[in-house]
C-alpha cells in the first residue's frame, strides 16, 4: 500500500514542466509535416476517385439516348415518311418519350425535335405537351449538327418551357444541366432529330461535394468552355470562371498567395478538357494539429496547477483526505442514495481502501432499491395484463373468421358482411396498442351500434355528442364499448325498446369527462350501493366475481393508468335511467405521448 509521502515524491518527478512543453513543440512540428503530406496524398486519391465517378455518371447520362435506337416505331416517325408521321401515330411518340423520361429520376424535362417535320414535343412531370411547330429551332443546333461529336452539354441554367405549353408551372425555377444529343439514321447517317435532356444537378453535386470535409473547402467543376458547372457559391454556377480563380488554377504551384492548397485535375472521356478543382484553406489543413497543440498546452498547465495544489494539500493539510471522505459520507445521509457522489476506488492507500468499501456498500444498496422498484413496476404491469385478459375476445374473433368462411361457401353475402364487420371490431379489441384516440373509440361504437340495429330490426334512439377538441385525446382502448353493450343487455334484451342512449363528453377543471347514460331500467338505492362496493373494491382485497366485470375493468384500468384521481361514477338519474361518467385527468402533451408509447409496447 503506497503512502501519501511516497506519492508526493513520485508526483514531483513526473510533473516536470520543461520536458513536457518541449515534447509538445516537437510533436507539433512533426505532426504538422506528416499531416500535410498525408492530406495532399489523400486529396489526390479523392480527386481521382471523384473524377472517375463524374466521368462514369456523365457517360451514363450522355449515352442514355442510345436506348431510343431500339424503338423502330419512333425511328419510322422521325424519317421522312408521311404515313408514319406524328400526325398518324401520336401515341407512339407519347409512349416513347414517357418511357425515356421515367428511366432516370434526375430527368426534369425532355424535348424531342423531329428534323423533317420541324415539330417539337416536350415532356415534364410525366406529362407530354402538344406538338409545337418550330421551323427556326434547327438554327440554334447548327454547331452540334456540323460537329463530329453527337452531343453537347449546356452550362446550368433555369429550366425553360421549350414548347410554351402549360405543363411547366411558372413557379418552377429549378436550375438544370442540359444535354443536347443528335439522333441520326445509323445506315444513312441522316439527321433525324435532336433530343434535349434537362437534368437535376443534385447527383453530380453530391459526387463533387464528397471531396470536401469542412465548410471552408471549395470545389469547382469547370467545362471546356470555361463555364462553372458547379460551385458552392450558387451565383457562380452557369457563369464564366472569374479571372483571379483562373490564374490560381493555371499556376504550377499548389500553394496560392493566401497559403491555400489548390488541386486541379483534367477530366477525360465525355468530359474531355473539363477541370475538377479543390481549394483547401491552410487553417483547415492544420486545424487538427493546432487543436492538438492547444489541448496539450491547456492540459499541461492544468496538470501542473493540479500537481502544485496536491503538494500543498499533502504537505500542509494531511487530514484533508479524511475531511473530504467525511463530506462524501454526509452527502449520502438521510436516504439521499441517488446523489452523484464520486468515490475514488483506484487509490491504493488507506483512504482509497475506505472509499472502495463505501462505494461497494452504496452500489449494493442502490441495487436493492432498483430491484424493488422494478418488481413493483412488473407487478403493476402483470395486474394490468390480468385485467385486460379478462375481456380478451381472441377466441370470438377466430370463431367469427370461421363463420364468415362458412357464409361464403353457403352463398350468404349479407351474413358474411356483418360477420366481417364484427370480426373487425374484435380485431380492434385485441390489437397490441392499448392507447387510442377518442375518435377511434367513437368509430368503434358506431360500428357496434350498426350491428345491433341489424340484430334487433327496430329503430334505435341514440346520440353521440363529443366536441372536436376531445376527439384527438388519447385514452385507454375499450372504455366506452362495454357501457354501450350494457345498454343493450339491460334494455333491449329485457324488452325495453323505447330506451334512449346518449353519449357525450366535456372538459372541465383539468379533467376529461365521458358520459354514457340511458333512459331504461334503473336501480334502487340499495342495489346502487352494492354495485359501487363491487366496483370500487380493489381486486386484491375483494373476491373475484364475473358480475359487472365490464364496469369494474374500466374503473381499474383508469386507476392503474391515471392514479386515484380517475375512475367511473354511477348514478341512477333519480330512478329515470342509469348513467356512467368516466373521469380522466388531462395529461400534459409530454405525459400524453409517454403514456401512449408505454401502452403501445
Amino acid at each position: 500500500m503506497k503512502s501519501i509521502q511516497s506519492r508526493l515524491l513520485i508526483m514531483l518527478i513526473i510533473f516536470i514542466i520543461f520536458p513536457y512543453f518541449l515534447s509538445v513543440l516537437l510533436i507539433y512540428g512533426y505532426t504538422k509535416k506528416n499531416v500535410e503530406q498525408y492530406e495532399l496524398a489523400s486529396s489526390q486519391d479523392q480527386m481521382q476517385e471523384v473524377s472517375d465517378h463524374l466521368e462514369q455518371y456523365f457517360h451514363d447520362m450522355i449515352h442514355l439516348p442510345y436506348i431510343l435506337y431500339r424503338n423502330p416505331d419512333l425511328f419510322r416517325i422521325s424519317e421522312n415518311d408521311s404515313e408514319n408521321s406524328t400526325f398518324s401515330n401520336p401515341l407512339v411518340m407519347e409512349k416513347a418519350l414517357k418511357t425515356f423520361y421515367l428511366m432516370r429520376r434526375e430527368i426534369r424535362q425532355v424535348r424531342y425535335y423531329i428534323a423533317n417535320e420541324k415539330n417539337s414535343f416536350s415532356i415534364y412531370n410525366a406529362m407530354i405537351s402538344a406538338r409545337k411547330h418550330q421551323p427556326d429551332l434547327m438554327n440554334s443546333f447548327q454547331a452540334l449538327v456540323n460537329a463530329d461529336q453527337k452531343f453537347v452539354i449546356e452550362p446550368p441554367h433555369q429550366i425553360e418551357n421549350y414548347t410554351d405549353a402549360a405543363i411547366i408551372p411558372q413557379s418552377d425555377n429549378t436550375m438544370v444541366l442540359t444535354i443536347h444529343h443528335k439522333i441520326i439514321d445509323v445506315l444513312s447517317n441522316e439527321l433525324l432529330g435532336i433530343l434535349t435532356i434537362d437534368i437535376d444537378m443534385d447527383e453530380y453535386i453530391r459526387i463533387s461535394d464528397s471531396l470536401t470535409q469542412g465548410g471552408d473547402e471549395l470545389v469547382f467543376l469547370i467545362d471546356d468552355g470555361g463555364f462553372i458547372i458547379y460551385a458552392k457559391d450558387q451565383d457562380l454556377i452557369g457563369k464564366p470562371i472569374p479571372a483571379n480563380l483562373q490564374s490560381e488554377i493555371e499556376q504550377e504551384e499548389i500553394y496560392s498567395d493566401d497559403g491555400d492548397i489548390i488541386l486541379s485535375r483534367t477530366l477525360s472521356g465525355p468530359l474531355e478538357q473539363w477541370k475538377l478543382v479543390k481549394i483547401t484553406p491552410s487553417e483547415v489543413l492544420f486545424y487538427e494539429v493546432r487543436q492538438t497543440a492547444h489541448t496539450n498546452i491547456i492540459v499541461g498547465v492544468g496538470v501542473v496547477c493540479l500537481g502544485l495544489l496536491m503538494v500543498v494539500i499533502i504537505s500542509y493539510k494531511t487530514t484533508q483526505p479524511i475531511k473530504l471522505l467525511s463530506r462524501k459520507v454526509r452527502k449520502i445521509e438521510g436516504e439521499n442514495m441517488d446523489m452523484d457522489v464520486l468515490f475514488d476506488d483506484q487509490r491504493e492507500d488507506e483512504i482509497g481502501h475506505l472509499e472502495k468499501h463505501i462505494k461497494g456498500m452504496m452500489d449494493r444498496i442502490n441495487l436493492h432499491i432498483e430491484r424493488e422498484y422494478k418488481l413493483e413496476i412488473e407487478n403493476r404491469k402483470n395486474q394490468f395484463k390480468a385485467l385486460k385478459s379478462q375481456v380478451n375476445p381472441h377466441f370470438l374473433y377466430n370463431s367469427l373468421q370461421s363463420i364468415g368462411a362458412v357464409a361464403l361457401r353457403s352463398n350468404s353475402p349479407d351474413v358474411y358482411k356483418y360477420v366481417t364487420s364484427l370480426s373487425k371490431m374484435m380485431r380492434y379489441s385485441i390489437r397490441a396498442d392499448q392507447w387510442v384516440s377518442v375518435q377511434n373509440e367513437v368509430d368503434y361504437i358506431k360500428a357496434y351500434l350498426e350491428l345491433q340495429m341489424e340484430r334487433f330490426r327496430t329503430g334505435l334512439s341514440y346520440s353521440i355528442d363529443i366536441p372536436e377538441t376531445i376527439l384527438d385525446r388519447i385514452v385507454p382502448s375499450m372504455i366506452l364499448q362495454p357501457l354501450v353493450e350494457n345498454f343493450f343487455k339491460h334494455c333491449y334484451d329485457a324488452g325495453v325498446y323505447e330506451a334512449c342512449l346518449r353519449i357525450y363528453g366535456e372538459i372541465r377543471e383539468e379533467h376529461l369527462y365521458l358520459v354514457v347514460e340511458n333512459g331504461g331500467p334503473s336501480l334502487t338505492d340499495e342495489e346502487l350501493t352494492i354495485l359501487r362496493e363491487k366496483i370500487y373494491t380493489p381486486s386484491d382485497e375483494g373476491t373475484d366475481s364475473h358480475e359487472h366485470i365490464g364496469l369494474k375493468n374500466i374503473h381499474d384500468r383508469l386507476v392503474l393508468n391515471y392514479g386515484s384521481g380517475a375512475g367511473i361514477e354511477l348514478d341512477t338519474k333519480g330512478g329515470q335511467g342509469f348513467s356512467v361518467r368516466l373521469t380522466i385527468p388531462i395529461l400534459s402533451k409530454e405525459d400524453d405521448i409517454h403514456e401512449s408509447s408505454v401502452g403501445g409496447r
